[in-house]
C-alpha cells in the first residue's frame, strides 16, 4: 500500500537551520529524479511512521521521486514480528518454524505487490527485512531498535537470510552494529520535525483548550511519560517513580501513548498498566482512544515540568528530543540512544534505580533556576543534533553512495 504524504517545503526550515538547508539543496543537485522507496510496517503509530511523514515529502521537494510503501499483513504476522522485535532487543524468545515460515511468506507476497521498482529501496526494521530475498534491487536496511545484545539464535537466523542483499545498514548507535553488518553498518541517529504538528509552537488558546479538555491541573508539577504500551518502556517503573515523588511533592503523572497497528500485544499491556495505576486521580492516561493525536502530545509536552523515561531498552527514543525541543529537562534511564540525547547534569539526569530517578526529578522540580537552565540546554542540544534537516543530510549522503555504486 502506498502512503499519501502531505506537501512540505525545505525552505520552511531556513529560519531554524539555514546552513543545513543550503547544504541539502547542494547535495540534491545530482539526485534529481532518483526514485527512492521507503518500506515499513505501518502508516500510523510509533516513531518510524512519524519520521517518514516528514522525510518522504521533503525528499520529494528536493527533487527526488520519493515514495512510501506499507506492508499488507494479517495480525498473526505482527504477533510474530513483535517477537522478533523483543528478541532483537535481548529477550530470550523462541520463534517456531511455522512462525518463521509465515514471516517469510508475508515478505514474499509484499515483494510482489508493493511498488519496489526504484533506484534505492530503504527497508525499515525487521518486519519487511526479507523483501530483498524475493525482489532484486539496491537495498538499505534501517534498523530503529536496540540490537546491542540480541538473542543469538533469532539474530543469526534472521540475518543469515538478509546477508548479501543489503548495500548499507543504518543503526542509531555503533553499539548496535553486529555481524554480518560490520562492514556496511553506519551510526545513524534519527530526528524530530520542528515544524510538525507535534513540535510546532502552539498558541495560548490551543494550549488552554487541550488543558481544559483533559482536565489537567497546571497548578501542580506535571511529570510526563510519552511511550508505547510495551514491556521495554517499563511504565510500571514510571508509576513507581511517581509514587516516590508523591511522598515529597504533590505532582501529576501523565502517561501519553498511541496504540500502533503493528503491536497487538500493546492492548494487553495497556490493561496491565491501567490496573497497576489503580484509581489514583493524579495519574492520567492520555491516548488516541481519548482523541490524543500529535497536537495534543505537543501541548502536553509543552506544559510539562519535566519528561520522564523509564525504558530498560530503547533504540533511540525520539520522545526525549521532542520533550527537550519544548525546553524541558528529561530524567531517564541511561539506555540506548537516550545517552546521546540526555547529557547528565546539563539538560537532565540519567539514573537507573527507581529511587534515584525520583530524587533526580524532585531536584529539578524544586530548583526553578536549574530547571530553566536545563531546559535551555535541552532545546539547544536538539537544534544542533536531532532536527529533520540533519537527518535528511545523512540520508541523502547514503542514498547517493548506494545509487552511485550501481551507475
Amino acid at each position: 500500500m502506498t502512503v499519501e504524504v502531505p506537501k512540505k517545503r525545505i525552505t520552511e526550515y531556513s529560519k531554524i537551520a539555514p546552513e543545513d538547508v543550503e547544504e541539502l539543496i547542494e547535495l540534491t543537485k545530482d539526485l534529481k529524479g532518483l526514485k527512492v522507496v521507503h518500506v515499513n510496517a505501518t502508516a500510523y503509530g510509533g516513531g518510524v511512521a512519524e519520521l517518514l511523514y516528514t522525510l518522504v515529502p521533503l525528499m520529494e521537494d528536493l527533487g527526488l521521486n520519493a515514495k512510501w510503501e506499507v506492508l499488507e499483513a494479517p495480525n498473526e504476522f505482527y504477533n510474530v514480528t513483535k517477537k522478533f522485535h523483543n528478541a532483537l532487543q535481548g529477550a530470550a524468545i523462541d520463534i517456531t518454524d511455522e512462525e518463521f515460515k509465515l514471516y517469510e511468506q508475508i515478505n514474499m507476497e509484499n515483494a510482489k505487490k508493493l511498488d519496489l521498482d526504484a533506484d534505492v529501496v530503504i527497508i525499515h526494521d525487521p518486519q519487511p527485512a526479507l523483501i530483498p530475498v524475493f525482489k532484486e534491487g539496491n537495498y538499505i536496511w534501517r534498523c530503529h531498535i536496540d540490537t546491542s545484545s540480541p538473542d543469538k539464535d533469532v539474530w543469526e537466523r534472521l540475518t543469515q537470510k538478509m546477508k548479501g542483499y543489503y548495500k548499507k545498514a543504518l543503526f542509531h548507535l555503533n553499539d548496535y552494529i553486529n555481524s554480518p553488518f560490520d562492514n556496511i553498518g553506519i551510526e545513524f541517529p534519527p530526528s524530530i520535525d520542528p515544524l510538525s504538528e507535534k513540535n510546532r509552537t502552539l498558541s495560548k488558546i490551543e494550549l488552554s483548550d487541550i488543558i481544559n479538555r483533559y482536565s489537567i491541573d497546571v497548578e501542580k508539577p506535571i511529570i510526563t511519560v510519552v511511550a508505547r504500551f510495551d514491556p521495554w518502556k517499563d511504565l510500571f517503573g514510571a508509576i513507581d517513580v511517581y509514587r516516590e515523588i508523591k511522598k515529597v511533592l504533590d505532582v501529576q503523572l501523565l502517561i501519553v501513548s498511541a496504540m500502533a497497528k503493528d503491536d497487538p500485544e500493546g492492548w494487553t499491556f495497556f490493561e496491565d498498566v491501567l490496573r497497576y495505576a489503580g484509581t489514583d486521580k493524579d495519574i492520567l492516561f492520555l491516548t488516541d482512544l481519548k482523541g490524543v493525536s500529535h497536537k495534543e502530545v505537543n501541548a502536553i509536552q509543552t506544559i510539562s515540568t519535566l519528561g520522564l523515561h523509564t525504558a530498560t531498552k530503547e533504540g533511540f527514543g525520539l520522545v526525549i528530543s521532542e520533550m527537550m525541543w519544548k525546553g524541558n529537562p528529561v530524567v531517564a534511564r541511561p539506555v540506548g540512544g537516550i545517552k546521546l540525547q540526555v547529557d547528565d547534569g546539563i539538560n537532565g539526569y540519567l539514573r537507573y534505580d527507581i529511587k534515584q530517578l525520583a530524587e533526580a526529578a524532585i531536584d529539578i522540580i524544586k530548583d526553578s533556576e536549574k530547571r530553566k537552565t536545563f531546559g535551555i540546554n535541552a532545546k539547544e542540544t536538539v537544534r544542533k543534533k536531532f532536527l529533520t534537516t540533519s537527518h535528511l543530510k545523512r540520508y541523502l549522503k547514503v542514498i547517493s553512495e548506494v545509487a552511485n555504486e550501481t551507475i
